[in-house]
């Protein structure tokens, strides 16, 4: 009944106080573009228009009933369907009056409960796909040189840390399942191998796909922003050399205190903002953290191959010199 445990006790409540994260940091996405204008004014009403009907989706019924017409199907034939886990499906070969009232309750009420939220994540990750899709078709107003280094949609990445609790959630239901093969005897400790390889694309695809939609544009912002500058810096160096260096045309300036070599350095740091865009707004830090959600649920499962008193008893030995 590991896994039981786990939906029931870790990954319901992790379905909901992700819910709660994650919708402020939405809206509070879309007020970033507005407020710095990378959304501009004449695209508001698009905006607008795709906001409202995104939350009309949201808000509808139809497709919760359909996500709980799919987990009550999933339910009734999840015997035939050879799901991961002891806990995944009703043993068929056992009476129904030889299961406790407990046990019913859970394969009745909690588990299509389970799998009701887990179309419901599905749905809504949909819609924040098809709603950055959408934005990314607006006609945006993305600077080269921003600082975040993603022409100005850099709090994007913010929003999809936020989904680390739903990857920590995943994998959390993926090691209980195992767990329940490997200690029943029905599966060995090597299958997690691939299987936590599979997990970790699965949960590196759900959090880095959705900000991707912008890498066309992003990719054209840096072409344009390079060629842009480029042509700008070899004005500004033509004439930085002419003023200074050029013996026939000495400055009558005083080089001690001048500005012109910290607008050259300047220059050259947007250049270089430029050259380090990012074709989607995601960094390092991002997918670390997501490698540690999706990993770390995984990591009791080592117990199975490597128990721990062994790993002490050896330890202690390895130091005491035995």
């Amino acid at each position: 009944m590991i896994a039981a445990h786990v939906r029931l006790l870790l990954v319901i409540p992790l379905f909901f106080l992700c819910e709660s994260s994650l919708d402020p940091q939405m809206r509070a996405f879309v007020g970033t573009i507005v407020r710095s204008r990378v959304v501009p004014e004449k695209a508001l009403p698009a905006l607008d228009s795709e906001i409202a009907r995104i939350a009309r989706w949201k808000n509808s019924w139809l497709p919760e009933a359909i996500c709980l017409l799919a987990a009550v199907l999933v339910s009734l034939f999840a015997a035939g369907l050879r799901l991961s886990g002891k806990t995944a499906a009703l043993d068929p070969s056992r009476a129904i009056t030889d299961v406790p009232l407990g046990a019913l309750w859970y394969w009745i009420v909690c588990l299509p409960l389970f799998r009701f939220l887990m179309f419901r994540w599905i749905w809504r990750i949909a819609l924040w796909c098809f709603f950055l899709w959408r934005v990314a078709k607006l006609e945006l107003r993305l600077v080269p040189t921003h600082p975040d280094c993603a022409a100005g949609l850099g709090y994007l990445e913010v929003v999809q840390t936020h989904f680390a609790l739903l990857v920590l959630a995943i994998s959390m239901v993926v090691s209980a399942s195992f767990a329940e093969e490997i200690s029943s005897g029905k599966s060995v400790f090597e299958v997690i191998y691939p299987a936590l390889a599979l997990t970790l694309i699965v949960d590196l695809a759900l959090v880095l796909g959705p900000p991707s939609v912008f890498a066309f544009k992003l990719r054209v912002c840096q072409e344009k922003g390079l060629s842009d500058y480029m042509i700008f810096a070899a004005r500004y160096v033509t004439d930085f050399e002419k003023k200074w260096l050029d013996p026939a045309a000495p400055s009558k300036q005083p080089l001690l205190g001048t500005s012109d070599l910290q607008s050259l350095a300047d220059l050259s740091n947007s250049v270089g903002i430029i050259r380090n865009m990012r074709w989607a707004p995601v960094s390092m830090r991002l997918v670390i953290a997501i490698v540690i959600a999706a990993l770390l649920p995984m990591l009791p499962l080592f117990l199975y191959k490597y128990p721990i008193a062994e790993l002490v008893e050896k330890l202690v030995k390895k130091l005491a010199g035995l």
